[in-house]
């Protein structure tokens, strides 16, 4: 199936305040962000008409712009409404919102500050981003050859452009060797995720996840962890070694465009989509169709 250029499709994208045609959303290609990657962004899904989570997604791009050392110049229920006329505009019930703030060409160099903060969000219809049967059957991943960094190397807190330069060569790596993603380490070589998801580890009935600190806390990941709590489920964050897979009778992925899907392979080891897996699934379906409910009320 061909592919359809993002930049050459027809609909609306909120841009600096208003919105404007899809085709005349652009930038200047000495814009700062795409040389310096002074860029921050989210990832949001729609389910019938209503951005999920969008209050905690609209924060997060906030607070990373602010580790980036930039304000965004739009408030919390600015970038809200802004996201939701985009998705109206759109006529999008179901799909994927993605605001971005980055600075502008107004100075070229590492320092920045005279630049212009700007933003866009931009909704389409995008379907799942692993395969349907991936749900059932389980992925399979490599191991990546990079490794997240250490908070004190770089802004590891913040959804930036600049952290993902690895996960695409990582993801790269992995499907061309046939898998559907790669697992990543951390500087320590403990385990952190995935290339654009984090990671959940089934062991003896009890939920085990990695310490978000290098890598994003997710917001799909904390709603995991709650409907865990709540089925009376233990839920443990600490550090993971890599050998400590062979102990997983099932392991799973977690974020807005992964949702929640289970994994059957990493490396040398197998896992099989079972229970614990398919209840949270039903739980998050129950969830994303409630809102969706309260949305059409």
């Amino acid at each position: 199936m061909a592919i359809i250029p993002y930049d050459d499709r027809d609909g609306t994208i909120w841009f600096d305040g208003r919105l404007v045609p899809w085709r005349d959303a652009k930038i200047h290609v000495l814009t700062h962000a795409l040389h310096y990657a002074s860029c921050v962004f989210e990832g949001e899904k729609i389910y019938n008409g209503r951005v999920f989570k969008l209050r905690e997604h609209s924060q997060r791009l906030i607070d990373s712009g602010r580790i980036l050392g930039f304000d965004i110049p739009w408030t919390l229920e600015q970038i809200e409404e802004a996201s939701i006329a985009t998705v109206k505009a759109q006529g999008l019930t179901q799909g994927y919102v993605r605001p971005v703030a980055w600075r502008g060409p107004e100075q070229m160099g590492v320092a920045a500050q005279a630049t212009r903060i700007h933003m866009a969000i931009a909704a389409w219809d995008w379907g799942a981003y692993f395969s349907p049967e991936a749900r059932f059957k389980g992925l399979r991943l490599s191991w990546a050859k990079w490794v997240r960094p250490a908070p004190n190397t770089a802004p590891t807190a913040a959804k930036a452009s600049g952290l993902y330069m690895i996960c695409t060569l990582s993801k790269h790596a992995a499907e061309a060797e046939g898998y559907e993603d790669a697992l990543m380490l951390d500087w320590r070589g403990r385990i952190a995720e995935a290339t654009g998801a984090n990671i959940f580890l089934v062991i003896d009935g009890e939920l085990h996840t990695p310490t978000p600190d290098c890598f994003l806390d997710g917001i799909t990941r904390r709603t995991v962890m709650g409907h865990a709590r709540a089925r009376q489920l233990k839920v443990v964050e600490r550090a993971i070694m890599p050998e400590e897979l062979a102990k997983a009778q099932e392991v799973f992925l977690t974020g807005t465009a992964a949702e929640i899907t289970p994994v059957s392979e990493i490396g040398e080891y197998k896992f099989t989509p079972g229970k614990v897996c398919r209840m949270l699934i039903e739980d998050f379906d129950r969830l994303t169709q409630a809102a969706s409910a309260a949305s059409a009320a």
